[in-house]
């Protein structure tokens, strides 16, 4: 069963995904005037903004609540298991196709989640949105609203919560010397975590943005000082791994054996599954602030794939090349390998060490999956569908700890590939709009405004606007 489904996501992956994730992205990138090299000074900016006071008395997210959501999300699992799986299936070559897609997938994700900005509704005192509203009331096609809803909540709340328990469990069990070959350590990992994830989970979004909010900094912080002392320790070794994953991308013994294809393959579908750019999540999260303009939050979250991938995937390869592992017939899959490493560059303690980041790690990307898909089961059936969403996702959560590395992996990335070519066809006929708001955002930055404002009557061409209105609309405080 995991041959046929590996060989299903592959070709849908090869023959559709990649070239279609690329060349849009490049699209983006030309019709934006490279918004994320020319706006990358004005995303700092933009994260650092308060949120605006709402009208209705409500609690607004800040633009750094919804990055946070957002990176609760992006960084987790994709970091550390999913870099070493690219290096080992694909080689060093991979990481530089992960640097690609972020660069390139930055364009893409500035686009998704203005539009989700622009296309948001109210909801009792907070925003909703996400690609479920924009195809909804951007392209009027509420079917295919209905469609990705329904896919997103299946791929993130469901299957993408299942890899990070999966890699949860495979750390801990490996950190702390438990026996591999018995079922039981996994089914307590597992218990354990579906205890911790219904506490938070039946507490709301408020306490889900209070809680990511504390522990995203914190896991950031103390995953880059284990990666950044592994980087300074190995420092003379930088240009010869960089030059190793460069040559790898483009080798010609790697292009003779096919490698060349491996690489790039890994390189886009790790980066996708690490950074999201393009595949409609973050949106969800972006949705939420509570800002002046939607460009703000089209920047934050193209921010957030440059942290997700430049930043913290760079440092989870560069420890892993600077163990020198022999990749070929290596049995460590996915965070092992990067465990391995840790302790070859640190010692023993650093095993268990990345076993409480990764912890971290995961159970933050657990929380912000689970807003995405609390946030598209409003748009499908309302409140009263939320009490199925939360026991369906301790249920996956359950099964991720004890499942097969492969099974979980391989069903990830086929509902990840769906989900992404959904999103990018709504995307390709509305990003003209995203850019349209971009230019109005510039030209109040040029004309010295320091927090620009949008209300919708500086486009009346558009249609179906939910808020932005001039009586609406936040205001400052």
């Amino acid at each position: 069963m995991d041959a046929a489904l590996a060989d299903i996501t592959d070709g849908l992956w090869t023959y559709l995904l990649i070239p279609v994730v690329v060349l849009l992205g490049l699209f983006f990138t030309i019709q934006s005037k490279g918004v994320q090299f020319r706006m990358f000074p004005e995303m700092f900016r933009a994260v650092a903004r308060k949120s605006a006071p709402d009208r209705e008395g409500g609690r607004p997210v800040s633009s750094f609540g919804a990055f946070t959501i957002s990176a609760a999300a992006r960084v987790g699992t994709g970091n550390v298991a999913g870099v070493a799986a690219a290096i080992t299936l694909g080689g060093p070559g991979a990481v530089f196709w992960m640097w690609v897609m972020a660069v390139i997938g930055a364009a893409s994700a500035f686009a998704e989640s203005t539009l989700a900005q622009l296309y948001k509704v109210r909801d009792k005192g907070s925003f909703r949105g996400g690609p479920a509203y924009y195809m909804r009331f951007g392209l009027n096609a509420k079917w295919m609203g209905m469609i990705f809803a329904a896919v997103i909540t299946l791929t993130f709340a469901l299957a993408f919560n299942s890899v990070q328990a999966n890699t949860i469990s495979a750390t801990m069990v490996s950190a702390f010397g438990m026996p591999a070959d018995s079922a039981a350590p996994s089914v307590i990992i597992g218990l354990a975590l579906v205890a911790l994830t219904a506490l938070v989970v039946f507490g709301g979004v408020t306490r889900l943005v209070s809680v990511t909010t504390m522990l995203v900094p914190v896991m950031a912080i103390v995953y880059l000082l284990l990666g950044g002392t592994v980087v300074i320790m190995n420092i003379q070794n930088i240009p010869t791994a960089v030059s190793e994953i460069v040559s790898s991308a483009f080798g010609f013994e790697e292009m003779a054996a096919g490698g060349l294809g491996a690489a790039i393959m890994q390189g886009v579908r790790r980066g996708l599954f690490s950074n999201e750019a393009g595949l409609g999540s973050a949106p969800n999260a972006g949705a939420a602030a509570s800002v002046r303009h939607p460009v703000n939050q089209g920047l934050v979250q193209a921010l957030g794939v440059f942290f997700d991938t430049i930043l913290v995937c760079s440092l989870t390869a560069f420890t892993i090349l600077f163990a020198n592992p022999t990749l070929a017939g290596n049995d460590e899959t996915g965070a092992n390998l990067t465990q391995s490493a840790l302790v070859t560059n640190l010692g023993s303690w650093a095993g268990i060490a990345l076993a409480v980041v990764i912890f971290m790690l995961a159970f933050s990307s657990v929380l912000g999956n689970y807003y995405y898909g609390e946030s598209n089961v409003e748009f499908l059936v309302g409140r009263k569908g939320l009490p199925v969403l939360r026991v369906l996702v301790l249920i996956a959560v359950f099964v991720g700890a004890v499942g097969s590395f492969a099974t979980v992996w391989a069903v990830a990335d086929l509902m990840m590939a769906l989900l992404a070519l959904i999103n990018l066809a709504a995307l390709a006929p509305l990003s003209k709009t995203a850019f349209k708001l971009l230019g109005d955002y510039v030209a109040q930055r040029r004309a010295g405004v320091e927090d620009p404002v949008f209300t919708k009557d500086r486009m009346p061409e558009l249609r179906n606007v939910q808020v932005w209105d001039s009586a609406d609309a936040p205001v400052k405080s």
